[in-house]
């Protein structure tokens, strides 16, 4: 981009409906801020994290379950207190929200990819394609998204051996959210691409006989990402949320590699003996993220939604 076109761009961006409304809604910005520190602070974790929680040469079981540095107990090379295993609790939170993060993004970019492929065909070319793939949505929309992903693990687990199915577990997690997100994309872009295929640009772009794959890359598929994006935002905390659900199950990451489910199910064990930091500042950095995700999808929706402008 050349120095003028990004002197246009700014100005319009900060005349634009969304940043009016960004910049007039605190809560928003609050959102956008947190987000943005947990996510950067958990992608540099291996850069700013006190301790490598996960090397077991750094781990001394003497320091197990040191209380956070501001109680009585407390040392301050351990702020928020270390877990049964001797690990800092702080590095292990940042290394393990990274490890969500990264679980919540591939998923959603695997499932929208998926989807945009799946509606995009049915919304054009209709007929038999597009009643076998909504009945593929159909079928898979009636079961929760939770036991979809707990019959992959299953089957993984059947058919993989134990070594290599916890050292596939993290693609074997990706897939299982991926499959179960991926259908309401398929619907929302289905639904916009049968709108979008009966305007006059499309019916130009076929009288001058343009192929139908250029049509729906190049004409139809910018037009319906809003409603995309949205998802996306949204089934971005909904994918963090259900790797934490079934790590904290036992199905997920295994507790060799640091997630928030991974931690706050190690933390569950001594919620009634009196260490309840373990289980405590994951559970609160699981809520936390998950809100400001939730949040700026609002925003998106707001904006990009014409029916609430």
């Amino acid at each position: 981009m050349t120095s003028n076109s990004t002197g246009r761009f700014l100005p319009a961006l900060r005349d634009s409906d969304a940043w009016h409304k960004f910049k007039g809604s605190p809560l928003t910005i609050g959102a956008a801020i947190i987000a943005l520190l947990m996510i950067s602070s958990a992608l540099l974790s291996p850069l700013i994290a006190p301790h490598d929680p996960f090397d077991p040469r750094a781990i001394d079981l003497m320091n197990s379950l040191i209380p956070p540095a501001w109680h009585e107990d407390g040392q301050s090379s351990f702020l928020l207190g270390t877990d049964d295993q001797g690990r800092d609790l702080l590095s292990a939170i940042l290394y393990g929200t990274r490890t969500s993060i990264i679980v919540g993004f591939v998923s959603v970019g695997a499932a929208v990819l998926l989807g945009l492929v799946a509606g995009l065909l049915a919304g054009y070319l209709g007929g038999f394609i597009d009643g076998f793939i909504m009945r593929v949505v159909d079928i898979q929309m009636t079961f929760p998204s939770i036991m979809v992903a707990l019959l992959i693990d299953g089957i993984s687990r059947s058919l993989l051996p134990r070594e290599q199915h916890d050292q596939l577990a993290l693609v074997v997690i990706i897939l299982a959210l991926s499959l179960s997100i991926w259908p309401q994309v398929a619907r929302t872009v289905r639904a916009s691409t049968m709108v979008e295929k009966n305007r006059e640009y499309v019916q130009a772009a076929r009288v001058i006989g343009r192929p139908a794959g250029i049509i729906m890359v190049k004409h139809i598929l910018p037009n319906v990402m809003g409603p995309v994006l949205v998802i996306a935002t949204i089934n971005f905390g909904v994918a963090i949320l259900g790797e934490a659900t079934l790590s904290f199950l036992g199905v997920g990451i295994p507790a060799s590699e640091p997630s928030l489910g991974t931690l706050i199910r190690i933390g569950n064990n001594f919620l009634f003996s009196g260490e309840r930091w373990i289980v405590l500042y994951p559970g609160l950095t699981l809520a936390l993220l998950v809100l400001a995700i939730n949040l700026l999808g609002d925003w998106l929706r707001d904006v990009l939604d014409p029916k609430l402008r």
